[in-house]
């Protein structure tokens, strides 16, 4: 009997209960009926929702008014506080903490709604469409599924074996776990997770050391933004320790509880309270099985390999999300869930069989946000050559700072780049870095997405006073080729498109 004839427990067994793997399990079980059993050890909502993204972001929120209240941002719109204002790292905690644990509930709700079974428990496999599940009482289950996907995430990588890291160090994770706001950190890493927490710490009053590798963090970034960052942070007064070579050299920990850091060019830090490594992550495949289910990895860290259709090495076997390793992001995930139950469940024709992982905008809530979709300058002129490049740059201050009494050369910046390519003009990357990015990034995303064009942008009249404005008015206005990218074009005032009608 082969294993398509079997009769199997589940149409569908998901393995993560974090963003991808719900989206995916719902989507098959509400859109198409299908029988649905999703397996989890820990907290619903996976890493976005337990100790990534939605923590961070309200890290990120007192930080912000931290910066209006403690920063003297207030006192340049006229108020004035009398006495100390206090921050009470304690209660915000506690109400981060609360808003997490609310959000658990309400995927487990979502889940129970849909009808979809969860298991709680450690899953492995045992054959090619078979799944031992450890309890967490001790029992040990046996599950089988016509299809299973593998949507596992990823967890903190704390690097080599080096001296004291282990012991003394926190990851990420470690962050939201943090009981009081620490006096001295030292934050390791050059990534997004790195800058964001280390915005975080010092705008709410830690001194903060940033080591790094090279000589500043975001380095995979358009240089515009990176160096635009390395600006802010040190203005900020992040002490950065750079071009450290191998990095860290290890960590001890006084009698007093303080740490040092040695770093690999033989710097040394000292006096730490908190030394939280943010070098990256790994995939979570350790203990899944894979080998007995014919799934294979690839790369150096060992991601599940999968096809642009989400597909394993073994039929009927599926994975997407941070344990592939391709776009790391929640949102790219749920779409890669919802599209992969509507091709392995879906009849509809027509429907789109998998999602596109180009032009995926992001946002970096460092301290200022970043938000970036497309090329950086780098890419584009690797991929189209110099000559065929037009690029447009602006940094100006923004009109919240403007009443601000102090030099115009110290206010804050905002910097935007438009990358254009081809007689067109066509836009193939937007990056910005500034009050406000990442709210106004996702529009521009959609229309990078549609292809748009510099005059497409033009196009469009600016909304005065914003910041925005500044991306469609950018050079000199109106006088790119006047080429659309839009199926209507909108240019020389062209009438707007009309939508079909199947009845009028």
């Amino acid at each position: 009997m082969s294993d398509l004839e079997r009769a199997f427990d589940y149409d569908y067994v998901v393995i993560g209960g974090g963003s991808g793997g719900i989206a995916s399990a719902k989507r098959a079980a509400t859109l198409y009926g299908a029988k649905v059993c999703l397996i989890e050890k820990g907290r619903l909502g996976g890493t976005c929702v337990n100790v990534g993204c939605v923590p961070k972001k309200v890290m990120f929120g007192a930080a912000s008014v931290a910066e209006a209240l403690l920063h003297g941002e207030m006192t340049h719109y006229g108020f004035e506080v009398e006495g100390k204002i206090s921050f009470d790292w304690k209660a915000l905690k506690a109400r981060r903490d609360k808003y997490v644990a609310r959000l658990n509930g309400i995927y487990r709700k979502g889940l129970e709604s849909s009808k979809v079974e969860l298991m709680e428990g450690t899953a492995s496999f045992v054959g090619h469409r078979t799944l031992s599940v450890l309890g967490s009482d001790g029992s040990i289950e046996r599950v089988t599924g016509k299809n299973i996907l593998i949507a596992t995430g990823g967890r903190p990588d704390m690097g080599p074996a080096v001296p004291g890291v282990l012991e003394h160090c926190i990851s990420s994770d470690g962050f939201f776990d943090l009981e009081s706001l620490p006096n001295a950190v030292a934050v390791i890493g050059a990534g997004y997770i790195a800058v964001e927490l280390a915005g975080i710490l010092r705008t709410l009053g830690s001194e903060v050391h940033l080591v790094t590798r090279g000589a500043m963090a975001l380095r995979n970034f358009d240089p515009a933004i990176s160096a635009a960052l390395d600006t802010a942070m040190v203005k900020s007064g992040i002490i950065m320790h750079r071009n450290t070579g191998g990095g860290v050299a290890g960590v001890t920990k006084e009698e007093e509880g303080k740490k040092t850091l040695m770093l690999a060019n033989g710097g040394v830090v000292g006096g730490l309270d908190v030394v939280l490594a943010a070098i990256g992550r790994v995939p979570n495949t350790d203990g899944l099985g894979l080998v007995a289910a014919g799934v294979e990895l690839a790369g150096d860290r060992g991601h599940v390999r999968v096809d642009v259709e989400s597909n394993t090495s073994a039929e009927g076997v599926y994975a997407l999300g941070d344990v592939c390793g391709n776009v790391e992001l929640t949102p790219m995930a749920i779409a890669a869930g919802r599209r992969l139950a509507d091709r392995i469940f879906g009849t509809a024709p027509g429907r789109p069989t998998k999602v596109s992982y180009e032009n995926v905008p992001t946002v970096v809530f460092s301290h200022p946000p970043i938000g970036t979709v497309g090329m950086t300058e780098p890419q584009a002129e690797k991929k189209y050559g110099r000559e065929n490049l037009k690029i447009y740059n602006s940094t100006f201050t923004n009109l919240y700072y403007g009443i601000f009494d102090m030099d115009p050369a110290d206010k804050p910046k905002t910097t935007m780049k438009l990358v254009c390519a081809g007689t067109d003009e066509l836009v193939v990357g937007i990056h910005i870095i500034g009050l406000g990015a990442d709210e106004m990034l996702q529009g521009f995303g959609v229309a990078v997405k549609m292809g748009c064009t510099k005059q497409d942008l033009d196009s469009c009249i600016a909304i005065h006073p914003t910041a925005s404005e500044e991306l469609v008015t950018m050079g000199v206005w109106g006088t790119s080729p006047q080429v659309s990218g839009a199926q209507v074009s909108p240019v020389d005032g062209a009438p707007m498109g009309e939508p079909k009608m199947s009845k009028m």
